[in-house]
Parts: C-alpha cells; structure tokens; sequence
C-alpha cells in the first residue's frame, strides 16, 4: 500500500477502495441468489420463477347417447284368423328349419297379409319369405340360421318363439356311397350309404329333416306303386328319419348291409345299418340338414315340402 502525505498527513486510499469494491460485490450477490431460481442461461445468472396457478378442473363431458336404432316398422292389421305357426313356441330346430305359418283359409291379398307378419332374430338375420299358397306362407334365412338363434314369429295374434340348435349337417356322397355328418362344423362320423338303384335315384340337393319313425313299415303303395307290383314292397324298417315328403328317408336295411359303401339298391332311401341308422335316428332333429350329391336323380323340387332350399 502506498502512504502519501498531503500537508504533513498520511493518506491511505487503495484499502476504502477495496472494500468498497467487495461491499458491492457482495451486496449484488444477495440480491441475485434468491432461494429457488434457476440460470437465466449456461453460466448466467440466477432468476426467480414465478408461481403458476392452478389449472381449474376438466369439465365433465356429456354422456354419451346409445346408438340410434331405428325402430322396428308397426305390424299392420291382420286379415286373416289367428293362424298356426311353425316351429311352436319352445322348440329347438335345425339350422335349415323354414318358418311355417299355415292359415285356416285362403288369404285373398297376400300383400297385407304380409305387413301383419314380423319375423325378428337375436343375433339379426336376414331371409325372404315366399308363398307356398294362398293358406300357406313361409320365411328362411338367405342362408343356413347361425346356430344357438332366437327367433320369433309374430303373425297378427300368434306369436312363437323358438330356437335353432347346434349345426347338425350329413353330406351324402354318391360318388363315394358315404355319409359323412359334421357337427358344430367338426365332422363327427362317416357312413356307408346305397341310394337309389337305376331308375329311383336320389334326387340331388338340400333336406330338411322332418318327423322320426322309432319303427314303421315302408310301403310303395303310398307313392302309386301296387305292392304287388314287381316294384312293390311292404317291408319293416327301424330308425326312420323322414327327409322329403315324397318319401326319402334315412333309415335302417339289414338286408343291404353288403352293398352299402359300393353300389346303390334302394327306391331312393339312403339305406345304412340298423346301428348308424339308431345313431342318425339319435342325433338329427327337425330342421337339420341333409346335402346329396353327384347322383343321376336330378334335384328335389323346392315345393316338396321339405325341399325349401332348392327353390
């Protein structure tokens, strides 16, 4: 430190400098190093940030509405008596099973008679209806009823809610002389089968399981052909599951258990054992399907009555 004298007086000045140098320094860094700042930028200078306030609540948003369903068309008036509806109420059928709605007299406009008749399925199926005659009309799916449907058929004042059933399908095979029957999708057992001889084949195409028979007697007569007649017979069957109208059945023949899988001797039966018959008899119900193939026979006319499918 330099001392100078001013007039016989020491004078020190570098020292209050300093200090006054380090006050400053010091009183800037209080001032700029407040608790919970943050660099202004890298090696900057601290900066307080300011306190944000509260974000208010999301508002609550409004519930949203179920789809819109149209509703199902009014059922117009009837003009017809209170007629049968098949299958009843409470049944379980096949997968091929039509809707039967039977009129105890002739309806005269089918048009209105239409708009009095509602058929609903849960799952939604969609189908046609067609009239067999002016007392009878029908309804089936475009296709074969997803299985385990609920249906219900309202027709002026009656009404029937029925089910379908697990899908229950025989596929018989000229070609190969076999019925083959799935379950579920899953085939489930296989068959040899004689159809028709020359000159009664087996029409071609989709049956409808109708009625069973624990036992009864097969009779050309019912048909136009005397039993007497070198094409005639009566003869004692067990296990019969009607398949058409015209009298196609899948039932049991003892007697041509050696030609079944290899050539075709029936009047146009499908002829299997008395044991597959029993099975078949067992496992098919009503509205089940039956699908012949590659036979000379031609195909089952649509209006047989359980032909619906080959319409």
């Amino acid at each position: 430190m330099k001392i100078r004298t001013r007039g016989g007086r020491a004078v020190r000045r570098a020292p209050r400098l300093a200090a006054v140098a380090v006050g400053a320094l010091v009183s800037f860094s209080v001032v700029a190093a407040p608790a919970n700042a943050v660099p202004l930028f890298p090696g900057g200078p601290d900066i307080p940030l300011p306190a944000l306030p509260a974000l208010p609540p999301p508002p609550e948003l409004p519930q949203l509405l179920p789809p819109f369903v149209p509703p199902e068309p009014e059922i117009g008036p009837a003009n017809f008596a209170t007629p049968s509806i098949n299958p009843s109420a409470g049944e379980t059928v096949g997968v091929a099973q039509p809707v039967v709605v039977r009129f105890d007299a002739p309806v005269a406009d089918r048009a209105v008679a239409g708009r009095a008749i509602r058929v609903t399925a849960e799952p939604a199926v969609d189908g046609e209806f067609y009239w067999i005659s002016d007392s009878q009309v029908r309804w089936k799916p475009f296709e074969f009823w997803p299985a385990h449907t609920s249906v219900t058929v309202r027709a002026g004042d009656a009404t029937s809610t029925f089910r379908i059933g697990e899908s229950v399908i025989a596929y018989a095979d000229d070609d190969t002389k076999q019925i083959t029957v799935s379950v579920g999708g899953e085939v489930v057992k296989t068959m040899p089968t004689s159809m028709g001889k020359p000159g009664h084949e087996t029409p071609n195409g989709t049956y409808i399981i109708g009625e069973k028979h624990r036992d009864m007697y097969m009779d050309s007569s019912t048909y136009g052909v005397p039993v007497d007649s070198p094409e005639g017979y009566r003869t004692y069957v067990e296990y019969a599951t009607r398949m058409s109208y015209s009298g196609i059945f899948v039932h049991g023949a003892p007697w041509s258990v050696a030609q079944q899988g290899v050539t075709n001797v029936s009047h146009g039966c499908l002829n299997v054992s008395n044991e597959d018959a029993k099975w078949f008899y067992d496992t098919f119900r009503k509205g089940d399907a039956v699908i012949v193939s590659n036979t000379d026979g031609g195909t089952l006319p649509g209006w047989d009555g359980l032909g619906d499918w080959n319409r």
